[in-house]
């Protein structure tokens, strides 16, 4: 026979067969004429063989599954060419046939199926795409498995501080001690199986919940349970007082004036010597609107190796304020005010500067001083201090978990230290030079570490040193005042009338009677009769916000009704 060949000539068909996969080719003879086939042969490939199937040696039934799924991932076996009975014949792949040939079916053809490789080559893909979003997710599962031993190792870190804190306090009295001071209404214990309530922070790098929480280690909960964009409506505020001396009045008042205007639950944490505990009981215990607070009483106590250094500094128990991120470990968030301070808005407002808060800062506060001609720390300070003015600690915000986790710089060593490294080396080279003891150690703290302090505008903090010379707290002119500072005893003498009227009208409030004929009324009257000091002049900043809170409370009340 004579060997044939394909030819091009345009009176022989110019096309392969197409057979629903099959490998086909024309063979045609060359001396024939030109519509004459000689023979025409179809191949179709053999079945594949099936693969052989892995299973797990016997006792092992455990690895069964995997290893089945595994091999459902990987591609299947490519089918094994026939080879050609005719040498001289061509065979050519039918999937290839439309790119090498003529295309798509004759006219009166039926459409073909699709060819054997495409449908492959889809499952081929299928399968990859598989095997990638199951190394995507045991990479996952790897990732949270780390982030949980990272934040194990943390819990655990923070332990050994608390127990060497525990020994530094050796007065700091245990919870079941401290719960004996607390009310009876205090004392009641939630209900087995619920879980605690705690208030989460956005500064969590762990997305964990304590392990006394509901769902240990769990951080799907603690994102479901805690929305950190708005407020829980169940979030208890922690306000902290120091009282020694004759400060028990008028820790009481700014207390009263904390529970009436307030909206969310209080927690006062109140540091006070052994002798004025009883008193603060009885008081406390026979208030109004014992739903809106709950409270706890500490004694003074400082680290016993300086101890007497450390209560004589300023005036006596001043600087017990800046052991407390030490003494309360379980507190997040706190306010820390002096016994002389009022509010006329509700503690609410501050409350929401911590939000404000970037991620670091650790503290809230308000500037000594407006008008730098008037200030003390830019004109007799000899020591460092924040900005233009310093500031006054007199009403201190602070997220005490970002305290006691911060490394702060110094001129001291070019290590950072800790909160409780820094204090007693600040004492040890200022002590000759300051003068209002622990508010010039935090200036100094703050000057080294300014990127740390949240600086909140002067009406949150008004002291008479704001009106005395003029009037230089602009905000408070436009808004009125939100907390009232009566430092320099102004609440007990007759030079600044003004605020010694605010003081006594909370002071003598009954709670439960009408907030505009019991307390706003009167004291306006009060007000118009200290327009002969500078701060008189202004006593419209006086009742601004205070008018306003009144509002916001008659209004709530008629939400309710």
């Amino acid at each position: 026979m004579i060997p044939t060949f394909w030819t091009s000539s345009p009176s022989m068909p110019h096309h392969w067969s197409r057979q629903h996969g099959r490998l086909g080719v024309e063979v045609y003879n060359a001396t024939l004429p030109s519509w004459a086939c000689v023979a025409r042969a179809t191949l179709a490939p053999p079945p594949l063989k099936p693969r052989p199937r892995l299973l797990p040696p016997q006792g092992s039934k455990g690895l069964a599954v995997p290893a089945l799924f595994l091999l459902r991932l990987l591609p299947p076996a490519l089918p094994q060419r026939p080879a050609s009975p005719w040498p001289w014949a061509r065979v050519v792949p039918s999937c290839r046939a439309e790119a090498l040939g003529g295309g798509g079916p004759t006219p009166g053809e039926a459409p073909a199926a699709a060819p054997r490789c495409s449908r492959g080559r889809g499952r081929m893909r299928r399968r990859l795409a598989r095997l990638v979003l199951l190394c995507l997710g045991c990479g996952l599962c790897s990732l949270l498995y780390a982030f949980s031993q990272l934040a194990l190792e943390q819990q655990q870190q923070e332990e050994k501080d608390g127990a060497r804190r525990q020994r530094a306090f050796p007065l700091r009295r245990q919870p079941s001690g401290a719960a004996a001071w607390r009310r009876p209404q205090q004392r009641r214990r939630e209900a087995p199986g619920r879980c605690k309530n705690v208030s989460m922070s956005y500064w969590n790098s762990y997305w964990m919940l304590p392990s006394d929480v509901c769902g240990k280690n769990c951080f799907w909960e603690a994102a479901l349970r805690y929305d950190i964009s708005k407020p829980h409506p169940s979030e208890t505020m922690h306000l902290a007082v120091v009282a020694c001396g004759e400060r028990l009045e008028e820790t009481i008042t700014m207390l009263r004036s904390a529970i009436i205007f307030s909206i969310k639950p209080l927690q006062f944490h109140i540091f006070a010597e052994d002798q004025l505990h009883h008193d603060f009981r009885e008081t406390l215990d026979n208030l109004a609107y014992q739903e809106k607070f709950n409270y706890t009483l500490y004694p003074i106590s400082f680290p016993t190796e300086n101890a007497a250094e450390w209560k004589k500094l300023f005036k006596p128990c001043a600087s017990q304020r800046l052991f407390l991120p030490l003494i309360l470990s379980d507190v997040d968030s706190l306010l820390y005010v002096d016994t002389d301070i009022l509010f006329l808005r509700p503690v609410d407002d501050i409350w929401s500067f911590l939000k404000k808060l970037n991620s670091s800062q650790i503290a809230a506060m308000a500037p000594e001083h407006e008008e730098p001609r008037i200030g003390w720390y830019n004109r007799f300070a000899r020591h460092p201090y924040y900005g233009k003015t310093g500031i006054n600690s007199g009403v201190m915000l602070m997220n005490m978990t970002r305290i006691r986790r911060k490394y702060f710089k110094n001129d001291m060593t070019t290590v950072r230290l800790r909160w409780e490294q820094i204090l007693m080396p600040l004492l040890k080279k200022y002590k000759l030079n300051i003068t209002w003891g622990d508010q010039d150690l935090l200036n100094i703290m703050f000057f080294h570490n300014p990127e740390s302090l949240f600086v909140f505008p002067c009406q949150w903090n008004y002291r008479p040193d704001h009106c005395i010379y003029g009037s230089n707290c602009q905000q408070a002119e436009k808004e009125g005042i939100f907390i009232l500072h009566g430092n320099r005893g102004v609440y007990h003498d007759d030079k600044q009338p003004a605020f010694r009227a605010v003081y006594d009208a909370i002071k003598h409030y009954t709670f439960g009677d009408d907030l505009v004929n019991a307390l706003l009324l009167p004291l306006e009257l009060e007000l118009q009769k200290t327009q002969h000091t500078y701060c008189g002049r202004i006593y419209k900043v006086f009742i601004k916000q205070l008018t306003k809170s009144i509002q916001d409370i008659a209004d709530r009340r008629y939400e309710r009704r």
